[in-house]
């Protein structure tokens, strides 16, 4: 017996230092390919820019990152979606852009960066509102620091919902704005998601996902655990081009072990129902659809999330000096990363020139 356990004893330690190998050599290559990306996406040239820190917005520190070649090209921030989807771990993919604009992250409120700072309570200041009036300040912000009378917005998705609120109540503050995933009727899009995501189950003969779709109901959904679950089985059968895209957060040089764990826990378990629940009954012409500046929607046509009929149709409603549809064949929901040098070039031929800027 004894012979036995000692056997035993040194099998569970063998297999324990092969789990610690592996994962010291897990990491060392991370560290490496983190240090390869850092040096592929460094700023060199003599008048480029690359900060990144906290700045207190909305009463409380929230992390924004600002890169570009030249400060002296237009300014574009970025609103991620989610709430709680990051954009800094996409700084490689949309490294390209870098050469046209100067391009502002931000973590928002319960997101990321920001939430190591706040912790989880800040959930209950998560509202569309709130964190629209966060937007505006952070545009207030940029535009002193990088000492620019304007700059463009771009929305995407629950970013989106928020972009239409800023615009609606500082266009003063913005010479253009896109929306990409725009939010316009979710109730509707919802339903339209619902119906998809069951179809495509049953063509795929998914027992466990048409069972799941049946027992939670279609949309409006009561629950998180309802939400999370229709989003999980919706996701599965994205269209390819989103399927293959999306950032590489593991490997991200602004990235630590702790920063990824803030990342998902903002992205998943922070958001309340009550801010979900605005996302998901939004109906963005309800704000009004005069706008008093530029606007342009660049839509994924296979977006089975904010779909590109609605969002046609809400375009369509608006009234502005100037504005345009862009649709992306091919591209879904994440039209802006699957697609993303199509998309600078768009944004660099369509709105660059509403900047009025070199």
């Amino acid at each position: 017996m004894r012979k036995l356990l000692k056997v035993a004893g040194w099998i569970l330690l063998s297999l324990f230092l092969l789990v610690v190998a592996l994962v010291c050599t897990g990491l060392a290559l991370r560290a490496r390919r983190q240090q390869e990306i850092a040096k592929a996406i460094a700023i060199r040239t003599p008048n480029g820019i690359d900060e990144a820190m906290y700045v207190r917005i909305g009463g409380i520190d929230q992390w924004i990152q600002i890169r570009g070649q030249d400060r002296a090209s237009p300014v574009l921030l970025c609103l991620h979606g989610g709430p709680g989807g990051s954009w800094l771990a996409l700084t490689s993919t949309l490294l390209p852009w870098e050469k046209e604009f100067t391009v502002v992250q931000w973590d928002q409120r319960g997101t990321g960066k920001t939430l190591e700072t706040t912790g989880p309570s800040v959930a209950a200041t998560m509202t569309v509102a709130r964190m629209a009036q966060d937007g505006i300040e952070v545009s207030e912000y940029v535009r002193a620091h990088l000492h620019k009378d304007k700059i463009v917005l771009l929305g995407f998705s629950w970013g989106s919902l928020l972009g239409v609120h800023m615009v609606k109540q500082r266009p003063d503050l913005f010479y253009a704005y896109v929306g990409t995933g725009q939010v316009s009727d979710m109730r509707k899009a919802q339903q339209l998601s619902y119906a998809y995501a069951l179809d495509k189950a049953r063509a795929a003969n998914d027992t466990k996902a048409v069972a799941t779709l049946q027992s939670i109901g279609p949309p409006p959904f009561a629950s998180m655990e309802k939400i999370g679950a229709f989003f999980r089985i919706l996701g599965s059968y994205e269209c390819e081009a989103d399927r293959n895209a999306g950032p590489r957060t593991l490997t991200a040089p602004n990235y630590s072990l702790r920063d990824i764990y803030y990342l998902f826990r903002g992205f998943a378990q922070v958001p309340t129902f009550r801010v979900y629940n605005e996302l998901l009954t939004a109906d963005a012409a309800a704000l009004g659809t005069d706008f008093q500046i530029p606007v342009f929607f660049f839509q994924g046509a296979l977006d089975e999330r904010t779909q590109a009929p609605l969002a046609k149709a809400y375009f369509d409603a608006i009234q502005a000096p100037h504005k345009e549809f862009v649709l992306f064949e091919g591209a879904g929901h994440f039209a802006v990363w699957s697609s993303s040098d199509q998309f600078l070039q768009e944004l660099a031929s369509r709105v660059r020139p509403f900047t009025h800027e070199p």
